[in-house]
């Protein structure tokens, strides 16, 4: 048995994304779960079931009453931050499936940028004794004490191993404001930069720069995931949950699994990767676009490795050779990213994967696209999805 096919996103809806919303992050939530509604043109008292992630402040209980939403069946929680971005919906497909939930919303709202930035440091409740906290132990005293950090740790020695330069991660941020000087949602509209900008900006956490980072945002995001049948009969062309997968890799830590023999190895998105064209029946060679999870412009590389779109060490050179750009093999992060759009912890991203699927996106390409990937973070346990039209 398999939910492969069975369930779509069928809604989208998003606030902007700026720097100071100006409003809590409950009302966030809400506007962005009453847009992705009327997006699907699905009523509110539709809705009975909800997943999230463990890091979300604003819980289902409270946005269902605030909504008027009578009753929920169904509700999950998903840990790991970015790097279970995907999960949710995976949560969602499986609950839509095997009739758990009919109507089954994702969503993500934070005041990231206004309210608590993770780029500030360990959160408060980082230091409460707990097991989930323990890594912190083996990585904080070493000044390694955000993502940033902890990514540069990996990306210093991906550049030892193959020969990356800096400007390879550039070509990343370069790509992805290009792509976010088209959209008119993106925080970085009209703004795109060049490579000589990428090199001047200044240094967080070497070899990553302030223009390799993902922004701090504010806003909400939110998907509306009900079965591929009922979703044939919605106003858009459904995106069709054809794969989605959770992977946790051998010796795992979050965000920084470096006692492994190999630290650039993230064997987590290998796994979730094969567990994908299982699913769907399809490998790298069919994926038409991506959305790949770009908080740090290295992770980028490496994902591109491990999802077997080209070998170990060769993501600049398939880089350099134009495939990424809209005319190419495989064109990313059309919205900007989260780079270039907005961070909304991957969930921005998820809504990029449902435009493309609709040929809606400001940047679509021009092909057709039947199979577009969408991950979350990395090195972090991992997850992802496979977003197919139903033609």
């Amino acid at each position: 048995m398999t939910f492969s096919g069975k369930a779509a996103i069928a809604g989208i809806g998003a606030t902007e994304f700026s720097k100071n919303s100006g409003r809590s992050e409950w009302r966030l939530a809400c506007e962005a779960v009453l847009d992705a509604l009327a997006d699907a043109q699905i009523p509110v008292e539709e809705v009975d079931g909800m997943a999230l992630f463990t890091m979300e402040n604003n819980p289902e209980i409270a946005v269902a009453r605030a909504l008027g939403i009578p009753e929920l069946t169904f509700f999950s929680r998903i840990p790991h931050g970015g790097g279970g971005a995907c999960a949710p919906v995976m949560q969602a497909a499986m609950a839509v499936a095997t009739g758990v939930a009919d109507v089954v919303v994702v969503y993500r709202a934070f005041n990231e940028r206004s309210g608590h930035r993770f780029g500030a440091g360990p959160p408060p409740f980082a230091y409460t004794a707990s097991t989930d906290q323990e890594y912190r132990n083996w990585i904080n005293p070493y000044g390694l004490l955000t993502p940033a950090q902890q990514e540069a740790f990996l990306a210093r020695r991906y550049m030892h191993e193959y020969g990356a330069t800096s400007a390879d991660f550039g070509a990343i941020s370069v790509l992805s404001r290009k792509h976010a000087a088209n959209n008119p949602k993106a925080w970085f509209y009209e703004r795109p930069i060049t490579l000589e900008e990428h090199q001047a900006s200044r240094m967080i956490a070497d070899p990553i720069r302030l223009l390799d980072c993902c922004q701090e945002s504010d806003g909400g995001v939110a998907l509306v995931i009900v079965s591929a049948e009922r979703a044939r009969d919605l106003p858009h062309p459904p995106a069709i949950i054809e794969a989605a997968a959770q992977g946790v890799g051998p010796q795992q830590i979050s965000m920084s699994s470096y006692y492994r023999e190999d630290i650039d190895a993230m064997p987590e998105v290998e796994l979730v990767a094969r567990r994908m064209w299982e699913q769907a029946s399809i490998g790298p060679d069919q994926v038409d676009a991506a959305i790949l999870y770009d908080a740090f412009t290295p992770m980028v590389l490496l994902q591109l490795e491990e999802y077997g779109f080209c070998g170990r060490g060769e993501a600049r050179h398939f880089i350099a050779d134009g495939h990424l750009e809209l005319d190419g093999r495989l064109p990313i992060n059309t919205n900007g990213g989260q780079l270039g759009e907005g961070y909304i912890h991957g969930v921005n991203g998820i809504a990029e994967g449902v435009r493309l699927i609709r040929g809606s996106s400001v940047n679509q390409p021009a092909k057709q696209l039947d199979h577009v990937l969408v991950t979350g973070g990395s090195p972090v346990p991992h997850s992802a999805l496979i977003l197919g039209s139903d033609a």
